[in-house]
C-alpha cells in the first residue's frame, strides 16, 4: 500500500483499540471518552490504522456518506512515531480512498494543525478557528 515499511489499513480486527483509546484520552480533543465510546466511535466509523512492522503506529476516522459529506476525525500518529511524514501519508491515503475521492465537502475539526491539512486543499471554514474543509459543492 505505502513503501515497505508501512502499511494503511481499513481491517478494522487489526485494531489495537486500547492503544488508540490511550492515545485519544491524551490528545486534547478526546480526554473526556471512554473506552466505550472510543469502541463505538470505532464501530461506526471507516477507520485507518497505520502499521509498521504489524506494530500499530497510527490511527484515523470518517464519518461520511461518500458523496456529499465526510468528517475526518481523530487523526493520530502515536508520540514516538511523529516527525517521520507518517501523518502525510495516512492524510494522502484517506483522501485518495475510493469512499472518499468523490465527496463533495470534506471536513475536520483542529486546534493547531492548520498549515499541515491546508496542503491538502483544506480551508478555514467561515470565521472558525478549529474548522477546515475541502468544499467541492457547488451551489447554484
Amino acid at each position: 500500500m505505502m513503501d515497505a515499511a508501512i502499511q494503511i489499513s481499513s481491517d478494522k480486527s487489526l485494531l489495537n483499540v486500547d492503544k488508540v483509546h490511550r492515545a485519544i484520552k491524551n490528545a486534547y480533543w478526546g480526554s473526556y471518552r471512554s473506552v466505550e465510546q472510543t469502541k463505538k466511535t470505532i464501530e461506526n466509523s471507516i477507520c485507518y490504522g497505520v502499521y509498521r512492522s504489524k506494530e500499530q503506529i497510527g490511527f484515523a476516522r470518517v464519518l461520511t456518506d461518500e458523496v456529499v459529506f465526510a468528517h475526518i476525525m481523530d487523526v493520530i500518529i502515536f508520540e514516538e512515531f511523529k516527525g517521520q511524514g507518517i501523518g502525510k501519508k495516512l492524510v494522502e491515503h484517506i483522501l485518495k480512498d475510493s469512499r472518499m475521492k468523490d465527496v463533495l465537502t470534506i471536513c475536520l475539526k483542529t486546534k493547531d494543525a492548520h498549515a499541515f491539512y491546508e496542503k491538502y486543499g483544506f480551508e478555514p471554514v467561515g470565521n472558525s478557528d478549529l474548522w477546515m474543509a475541502i468544499d467541492n459543492a457547488k451551489l447554484d
